[in-house]
């Protein structure tokens, strides 16, 4: 049979072309009025996630990050997760994660906040307060998910700017496919045409996933036009059918083996990616082999299917007992919100068992989708009743701890009344009455337990104190050590600087050993101790003695009359307020020292602006006050009374 000329077969083509739009016009119609097969529908589920990926090809990357069961972790654990996931992976392979994560840990946090809400109109109920809790973890979580969030949007923009591009750039190529059959050129330049066109193809970049099926489809037509119609090189044109078949059948082959894959999961997502690859990147095959080759994988691919439903079906009857077990916990809570006990101590056990079956229900996994509403809102409501019933025994509580405040209001404010009494005989027993009414007095609220305690503690000392420096009082060395001492006084006014620094300094210090010569002074008149520590603090200010050699001068002064006089009380007092004291200052500096190293890391460390330059400053401060306050401390051990 003689070969049709070249035109005459273009002219045949663009008939057969014709004809063929308007069958695809009509059986679209016809197909629209009937209901898709289940293999069509799974296949086009999978076409949709596949142009999900074409637009951005870090998605495909997220099945392989683990969905975790987020309603089971706590909110430590779920900012752990949610700062893994922010720092390690891809911002578009995380996004349905991090999504859970927020879901999750505001459903516990606002549970949270309205009990503590409830816990403080239960403890202050006539309060004009505003409610507020600060929970650190919030803050956390904030963090992390804002770097999430704006990751993702410096995301979307970059990847905005490539897609308008990559479409233009593909939808020209199916335009040249169009118009690549030409009468007028040779086989060889038509055929190396086509495959300049199919490699550009390759390379022309994802584009909106909105348009990936159809620009697809369009390619795909006209490159099997070009196949089908032009028998520009028949050799050629079989050779390449034959190859595309070989890799359509090695990927049937695959998927027989996947079939049978124990992890169906990850199976099922490499038959995605079998999908793709059959799609974009093998070209089509003779027709008589065409439906045959799309059969076997179809049907493959529905089996597939059919294998995950089977594991989503056992997934849900999973989630169905997590279902009755969370019905179970909320019960048991229902039931402790009816349980009646009066003591604070039963009350401990109760609440203690609540948290047990709060944890339980956190731990207790997925229930189906359409009832995880429900069951949360129940659970709420639940944990709601039982705050509601202990608080109304607290609020009884409460009441009876207010009439005790009331009571040691009035002890405080009859103790501080008496403290100044010089007439011991009378006021003695008094307080020491005051003293035994208060110890049989209960407890106030916790709030205000440690300041009316303090209040009334120093009261009754500074009482007792005066008490036992009368007894001495009439001590004969002790009022001529006050004589002496008020004579010194007068004529160290006088004293005159010679503006030498070591003359002055040894003549201070001399002054001050002959201070203490003098010995101890009645406790009533040791107001003249201050008198002549504001003499020393005059002369060394004119000595113009460095900040840390004239604070320990008159520390040291201060600590030697204390010793002298015996005052062990004060004394460890001094001692605890230095190793307090000592240890604010360690934590600062740990502090400060957390924030130099979080400045550090940030991406402008190498430049060090002024808040960090302000924070090392700090530092240095407070490292030179610990050491003035560490050999103070030394100072006070290392005296014989302590």
């Amino acid at each position: 049979m003689p070969e049709t000329p070249i035109s005459d077969e273009i002219e045949v083509l663009q008939t057969i072309e014709s004809e063929s739009v308007e069958l695809v016009d009509a059986e679209s119609e016809t197909i629209a009025e009937t209901k898709m097969s289940d293999t069509d529908i799974i296949i086009d589920a999978i076409a949709d996630n596949n142009a999900e990926e074409s637009e951005d090809e870090t998605l495909k990357e997220r099945h392989d990050i683990p969905m975790l069961d987020y309603d089971a972790l706590s909110m430590e654990s779920l900012i752990a997760e949610l700062k893994n996931l922010v720092t390690n992976e891809k911002v578009m392979s995380i996004k349905d994660h991090v999504e859970e994560i927020k879901k999750s840990f505001l459903a516990k946090y606002y549970h949270l906040l309205e009990e503590k809400k409830e816990e403080f109109l239960a403890e202050n109920p006539d309060t004009t307060e505003e409610f507020a809790y600060h929970f650190p973890l919030k803050s956390q979580f904030d963090q992390f998910y804002s770097l999430f969030r704006d990751n993702k949007n410096d995301h979307f923009k970059s990847l905005q700017t490539n897609l308008k591009t990559n479409l233009e750039n593909r939808l020209a190529i199916v335009e040249e496919l169009k118009e690549l059959i030409n009468p007028q050129e040779n086989i060889k330049g038509t055929l190396k045409h086509f495959n300049d066109l199919r490699e550009r193809w390759k390379n022309a970049g994802p584009i909106p996933k909105d348009k990936y099926n159809h620009v697809w489809n369009n390619y795909h037509f006209h490159v099997e036009n070009f196949y089908d119609y032009l028998h520009l090189d028949r050799e050629a044109r079989d050779l390449d059918f034959k190859h595309n078949l070989e890799q359509k059948q090695k990927i049937v082959a695959r998927v027989e083996e996947l079939v049978n894959e124990a992890d169906i999961n990850k199976a099922f997502r490499e038959l995605q990616d079998l999908h793709k690859i059959w799609k974009e990147d093998i070209g089509p095959v003779s027709r008589e082999n065409r439906d045959e080759i799309w059969n076997k994988f179809s049907d493959l691919t529905k089996q597939m299917h059919d294998k995950r439903e089977v594991l989503f079906e056992k997934m849900r009857g999973t989630e169905l007992e997590n279902l009755e077990n969370k019905k179970e916990i909320i019960a048991k809570i229902e039931v402790l919100a009816t349980e009646k006990v009066n003591a604070h101590a039963q009350w401990l056990q109760q609440i203690e068992k609540v948290e047990a079956l709060r944890t339980a229900f956190f731990s207790a996994g997925k229930v189906p989708s359409e009832v995880n509403e429900e069951t949360w809102a129940a659970f709420k409501t639940a944990v709601r009743n039982f705050n509601s019933f202990k608080n109304s025994f607290y609020k009884d509580i409460k009441k009876d701890q207010n009439n005790n405040l009331s009571r040691k209001t009035a002890l405080v404010a009859k103790a501080k009344e008496l403290q100044e009494s010089a007439d011991f005989a009378v006021t003695t027993p008094i307080m020491k009455q005051i003293q035994e009414e208060w110890k049989q007095i209960g407890h106030v609220p916790r709030k205000y337990s440690d300041k009316i305690w303090i209040e009334f503690k120093d009261a009754c000392n500074h009482y007792f104190d005066k008490l036992k420096e009368q007894k001495n009082d009439e001590n004969s060395e002790e009022v001529e050590a006050f004589d002496n001492k008020k004579a010194y006084l007068e004529t160290l006014r006088e004293f005159q600087m010679t503006g030498d620094h070591k003359t002055d300094l040894d003549a201070i210090k001399l002054h001050i050993e002959t201070w203490k010569g003098f010995g101890k002074v009645p406790f009533t008149r040791r107001h003249i101790e201050g008198k002549f520590n504001k003499v020393l603090d005059a002369l060394f200010e004119k000595l113009s003695l460095s900040k840390k050699d004239s604070e320990m001068m008159r520390f040291s002064n201060r600590m030697d009359q204390l010793s002298e006089s015996n005052d062990t009380r004060k004394l460890e007092g001094e001692k605890i307020f230095l190793m307090r004291k000592i240890d604010e200052i360690k934590n600062e500096i740990f502090q400060l020292e957390n924030n130099i190293q979080f400045f550090t890391n940030t991406r402008n460390a190498k430049k060090e602006n002024s808040i960090v330059l302000e924070v090392r400053k700090n530092i240095e401060r407070h490292k030179e006050e610990m050491e003035i306050l560490k050999d103070k401390l030394k100072q006070i051990r290392n005296l014989n009374q302590v």
